[in-house]
């Protein structure tokens, strides 16, 4: 039997994958640089180096797990156990409770990085592009169940409607960076909400 090669890694990966994340979130990729990165993670170069490979490899890292922990939010916040219509009240809710404070002035990670980079950077754009789809249809899927259910508003289509929901969160976490209150934003949302409901 041959014994393990290397020592083992003494550090929690899933930790330092959200400390880089936090990192990048703040401010940007082409603004982090090794040295941000290395203390942040509390790693040295060669274990971050051994871990992740780059720093690109080391923020497609840090994105698919923002990516992840949103959706899981999302799959919470529109459980199908739940009325279709409250579980959209309670995802717009979410997205404006999510705008508060230091973390909302961040706003969102995907939509500053497809700002920073989807436009050179492939498998940015792939993520981004996978991340927003995802969000339609998990928007659509609860639109269709309150259609079913009798709640949606006559001409009300819901793949379109989940289109402008996400466009509007979206445009809610970078609105809400410069001096947009909670009930400004809460009463926005629910007046778009009131559009596509009875």
């Amino acid at each position: 039997m041959q014994p393990p090669r290397g020592r083992p890694r003494s550090f929690d990966v899933e930790a330092a994958v959200e400390r880089a994340m936090d990192v990048f979130w703040s401010r940007g990729y082409h603004a982090t640089a090794l040295p941000d990165l290395l203390r942040a993670t509390k790693l040295s170069r060669g274990s971050l180096y051994a871990a992740f490979g780059d720093k690109h490899s080391l923020f497609l890292r840090a994105l698919d797990r923002y990516i992840a922990d949103a959706l899981t939010r999302m799959d919470v916040e529109l459980d199908p156990r739940r009325a279709a219509v409250d579980g959209l009240r309670a995802y717009l809710a979410g997205y404006v409770e999510r705008t508060r404070g230091a973390n909302g002035r961040r706003g969102c990670l995907l939509v500053a990085t497809a700002m920073e980079l989807a436009g050179q950077d492939a498998e940015v754009n792939r993520r981004a592009a996978g991340f927003f789809r995802a969000m339609e249809a998990r928007m659509a899927d609860a639109l269709s169940r309150a259609e079913a259910a009798g709640k949606l508003a006559d001409g009300v289509e819901p793949a379109s409607a989940a289109r402008i929901l996400v466009c509007f969160v979206e445009g809610l976490r970078v609105v809400a960076k410069t001096a947009s209150t909670q009930i400004t934003s809460q009463a926005t949302a629910d007046a778009l909400l009131d559009r596509f409901i009875r």
